[in-house]
């Protein structure tokens, strides 16, 4: 028994032996009403009975937007408690946001408050004026996984004043769900607790007592009538039928007649001559079971006239229970008109439809909103919007392929109720596999895709990406990340293919994996999903320091660079991929300054760039999607941000939470004439293309037909294949990798078996979290699974006494974007924990350290005390593929896609920098395989001959293949006894060979073999 159930008995006594008194008294001083309700059930009576605590744990505990807003509680003695002897005060001063939550224990069942009218507590009021929200927890895993219901109080009064909260005043709320909205339902069934947000701005102090439940529930509250969709739409001279049901929380028949009033009126369809009128009334006798049902069916008659759609509501009027919250409408779907027809060019499809639109219309198309703020849906119509998104964790619950495929059908429903019909197009960031999605087959992080240096497996991995999203109904993808990452402090350094622009060009093979054919002719198919090139441009290049962006030090911040370095080092990867088709662009939170006198200009202001470079001179024409929210970091007032973003090119607008002031704003402006015409058709035709090349008109609903794909075998096994190609051996001295099956190998490090950390940011939420958070094999799993004799001691605690090898598993926990940035709480060194188990492990025997992480990490230091070291990034969900080259079942083929660095200071360094004297060059990684050549210069001379003579022939695969042989055999020399003089030549090397000048490459790769 809990604490609080402990109290709910010590209350309820003394509620009984008040009522045993009040039962002697005359029956006329009693008084029905009272009689009629059950007794009060103590929620927190503050006597220390629920400790402060928190999840799984039930407790009370507080929160707050930094570090100074959680407010400070006590249960302090007071005299005046209204129950009791102690209350539950605190004092506060929020900036941000602050207060306190009570959450039930998450090992236990929610609580059942069904039975109740309300909720109700004592205040000790201030008379401040000031309004503090109430909300109370429903449904979902536990008081953190829940819907938060609000309602909200004014501090109007002085002294202790009971403040009581029917359930029908909470309403579900939009602007923050934690994950996402459940059923946006108030069940009552399943309760987690309540949670109280104080009001800012000035210092205060509260106290409260007594939460409790009171009053019995009336049916009206218990019981509702609903409707199986809120849109039924039908082909003209169809009938729709429309399925009432009546329902009740707990399940339990009704107890009082419910009589549900119908009628047809209203509308944009005309009576009589568009539908059928109906009218009447259903009854649901007492004693009814929930969930019994009556089916509505509404005529609508053929008249042969193109038309747009035409809505008929079913007004319905409910006695003696909860209505629905909306009318259903029936929508008698257009037809006839020439955007309708699949034969048609998209160009004439989208010229058609945009002819027909209003300012409204356009406005809405140009809007993407968050699935979270729009509750059940109802402005998808009303807004006329034109995207959803989930951002990083925004799922449904269950968080299972059905549940997204009936989610996102739910959405495209009501968008049937619009005029046109214009379907949603939905978006996700699947930047590693539909990494929010539990079960997905998880991806190496782009910066390991970049390290297996191998084009077409990167494009496998886009196509299994894209399978699996389009099979959850999502047909757009907020990837790839085109970034050139040249500083490795920045927190999204993971997201960039590698340092060198030719580097990420090559593995732009994966906007092809993701989208199909350059023409966009495969974006119908059910495999394949829309691209987004992201971010434009020079997010990579942001200097330290730099970050407008609260505590952010890289991130967000000011790339300074001349034209001609933007040109090749941050535009080039964007022209390569809007010559593969690709289909949206999503310009960067960063700045642009091009030292031409107009200083850090925000990449969204940036017409120049936008309108200039991207569309006109690179030819793209597909549409520009915002970032999250990316406006307001614009100057001046709203107004301002919306026409200089839309004026710039930005064509789509991501403001999750903001969508309706963004709409009525750009509709301001442009009949202000500050934004035209010309520019917002031009913006709704680029969105309306790619929904026709995407074939929503005809297909807006899931095709679940690849479900049973999503996370299966064969998408696995090209994760697992990823994952070996990206695995890069950086020293291994008397080789130590591969690992015989018949060795005694002692495991240890922090990431051995942590899917969670192997998997990193952006994996089920948007930071990612430690520990077993989605199916998947760990890298300790792997080697298990591999057949080795493996001893497993996380910590090294274990006796490392007659082992014949150790592989200590090291490195960074999740992170994603600014909030991984270095000096925001995070630096390139390994934990006290991962270093004292290389030096435990490492001392006692051979060892191989694993280094899994989104960048280098600092090991200079330790760097001759390790035989075997690996680079092995951020592998996904597939642990298997780093045990098949541990093993040998696979060789060691990665390479380094970025510099690593001796250490901090020396960053940022890249391949190409006059001084360059790194840890290990750019383009290093050792090899397994059995065939490294020898043969010292005069193998390199006879080398070189054959790459200059496979390039004059344009024989592209012969010269690589010579190029390799020179890179292997030069590493062979140096070990790890890297210098200046040979690393600066041996990266070099690299880029020449990315940019097909291979006899040049080998010249390099002999000018650092004799610097060896």
């Amino acid at each position: 028994m809990t604490g609080l159930d402990r109290n709910s008995v010590r209350r309820t006594a003394v509620l009984a032996g008040a009522a045993l008194i009040v039962g002697l008294l005359p029956l006329a001083s009693a008084g029905t009403a009272a009689a009629a309700d059950p007794d009060p059930v103590p929620v927190d009576r503050f006597e220390g009975e629920v400790p402060f605590a928190s999840q799984p744990a039930e407790g009370l505990f507080t929160w707050g937007g930094d570090a100074d807003d959680p407010p400070e509680l006590t249960l302090a003695e007071r005299s005046d408690a209204p129950e009791g002897a102690k209350v539950l005060a605190g004092d506060y001063d929020i900036s941000g946001y602050g207060g306190f939550t009570h959450d039930y224990a998450a090992d236990r069942p929610g609580h059942d408050w069904s039975a109740h009218k309300g909720i109700r507590f004592w205040w000790d009021g201030q008379d401040n004026g000031k309004k503090t929200a109430f909300e109370i927890k429903d449904g979902g895993a536990n008081g953190e996984a829940s819907e938060l219901w609000t309602t909200s109080f004014t501090d109007d009064f002085t002294g202790w004043k009971q403040i009581e909260i029917p359930f029908g005043d909470f309403t579900y709320r939009t602007d923050y769900q934690p994950v996402g909205g459940i059923d946006q339902v108030l069940g009552l069934t399943q309760m987690w607790g309540y949670a109280v947000t104080l009001p800012v701005g000035a210092p205060g102090r509260f106290a409260m007592d007594d939460v409790e439940l009171y009053g019995k529930a009336d049916q009206s509250l218990r019981a509702s009538v609903t409707t199986d969709a809120a849109v039924y739409p039908v082909k003209e001279g169809g009938t729709a039928s429309v399925k009432v049901s009546v329902a009740t929380t707990g399940s339990a028949p009704i107890d009082e007649p419910v009589i549900v009033a119908y009628e047809s009126a209203g509308g944009t369809a005309e009576s009589g001559k568009d539908y059928t009128p109906v009218k009447g009334e259903i009854t649901f006798p007492a004693g009814t079971e929930s969930g019994a049902s009556r089916t509505v069916r509404v005529p609508t008659l053929r008249d042969r006239t193109a038309e747009a759609a035409e809505t008929v509501p079913l007004k319905l009027a409910v006695t003696g229970a909860k209505a629905p919250a909306e009318t259903p409408q029936v929508v008698i779907d257009a037809h006839g008109l020439p955007y309708l027809d699949a034969k048609l060019p998209v160009k004439k499809r989208v010229a058609d439809l945009l002819s027909r639109m209003s300012l409204a219309e356009k406005a809405g198309q140009m809007t993407q909103a968050e699935r979270g703020a729009i509750g059940a849906g109802g402005d998808i119509a009303a807004y006329d919007l034109g995207s959803l998104l989930s951002g990083g964790g925004s799922t449904p619950t269950p968080n299972t392929p059905a549940a997204w495929a009936k989610m996102i059908d739910g959405y495209q429903l009501r968008a049937q109720a619009t005029r046109f019909q214009i379907p949603l197009i939905y978006g996700v960031d699947a930047v590693h596999g539909h990494n929010n999605l539990a079960g997905a087959t998880v991806m190496p992080h782009n910066i390991g895709i970049g390290a297996t240096r191998d084009p077409a497996l990167a494009e496998r991995t886009g196509a299994v990406t894209a399978a699996e999203v389009r099979a959850t109904g999502v047909p757009w993808d907020f990837a790839p990340c085109l970034c050139v990452t040249r500083d490795e402090r920045w927190g999204r350094s993971y997201e960039s293919f590698g340092e060198d622009p030719a580097l990420v060009e090559s593995m732009e093979t994966v906007v092809q994996g993701l989208q199909g054919d350059r023409s966009g002719k495969d974006l119908k198919d059910d495999d394949r999903v829309l691209a987004t090139a992201k971010h434009f441009v020079g997010d990579g290049g942001t200097a330290y320091g730099s970050s407008t962006t609260g505590s952010y030090t890289v991130d967000q911040g000011v790339t300074k660079v001349s034209r001609q370095e933007l040109e090749a080092v941050h535009l080039a990867p964007f022209q390569e991929a809007v010559d593969r088709g690709v289909g949206t662009v999503m310009p960067s939170y960063s700045s642009l300054d091009l030292g031409d006198g107009q200083g850090p200009v925000k990449m969204h202001a940036r017409g120049d760039m936008i309108n200039g470079v991207l569309k006109d001179r690179m030819g793209f024409d597909g549409f520009v999607i915002s970032d999250w929210n990316a406006i307001d970091q614009l100057p001046g007032d709203y107004a301002a941000h919306v026409r200089t973003s839309v004026n710039a090119g930005v064509d789509m607008m991501m403001v999750p939470y903001g969508y309706k002031e963004f709409s009525a704003t750009l509709i301001d402006e442009a009949k202000a004439g500050r934004v035209t015409d010309r520019r917002i058709d031009d913006a709704v035709a680029r969105i309306l293309a790619q929904k026709f090349r995407l074939g929503l008109f005809e297909k807006p609903y899931a095709d679940t037909g690849g479900a049973s794909a999503i996370g299966s075998t064969a998408h696995r096994a090209v994760a697992r294949q990823a994952a070996a190609e990206s695995q890069v051996l950086l020293k291994n001295a008397g080789s130590v990798l591969p690992l015989k099956k018949s060795q005694k190998v002692y495991v240890a490090g922090s990431n051995a078996d942590d899917i969670g950390n192997q998997t990193g940011g952006w994996t089920i939420t948007w930071q990612g979290s430690s520990g077993n958070i989605t199916p998947g094999t760990t890298i300790l799993q792997g080697m298990r699974k591999a057949g080795g004799d493996v001893t497993y001691s996380k910590d090294a605690s274990a006796s490392t006494a007659g082992y014949d090898v150790g592989v200590v598993v090291v490195g960074e926990t999740p992170y994603a974007e600014g909030v991984g940035d270095v000096g925001n709480g995070n630096d390139l060194e390994l934990t006290t924990a991962d270093k004292a188990a290389v030096d435990k492990v490492c001392a006692a025997m051979k060892c191989a350290v694993l280094i899994v992480s989104g960048r280098p990490q600092l090991i200079g230091d330790r760097l001759g005390d390790v035989d075997a070291l690996v680079a092995s990034w951020l592998p996904g969900t597939e642990g298997d593929g780093v045990a098949d080259v541990l093993y040998g079942r696979r060789a060691f083929t990665g390479q380094l896609p970025v510099t690593w660095p001796k250490s901090e200071s020396q960053l940022p360094i890249n391949v190409g920098d006059t001084s360059y004297d790194p840890q290990f060059p750019y383009g290093w990684g050792l090899t397994t395989l059995t065939n490294v050549p020898g043969g010292g210069t005069a193998s390199l001379r006879a080398l070189a001959l054959v790459a200059a003579a496979a390039e004059r022939a344009g024989a592209d695969t012969v010269a690589r293949t010579a190029v390799t042989k020179a890179r292997l055999l030069v590493q062979q020399k140096i070990g790890t006894a890297v210098t200046a003089a040979s690393a600066k030549p041996f990266a070099d090397a690299d880029h020449l060979l990315l940019t097909g000048h291979y006899a040049d490459a080998v010249a390099k790769l002999t000018q650092a073999y004799r610097a060896g």
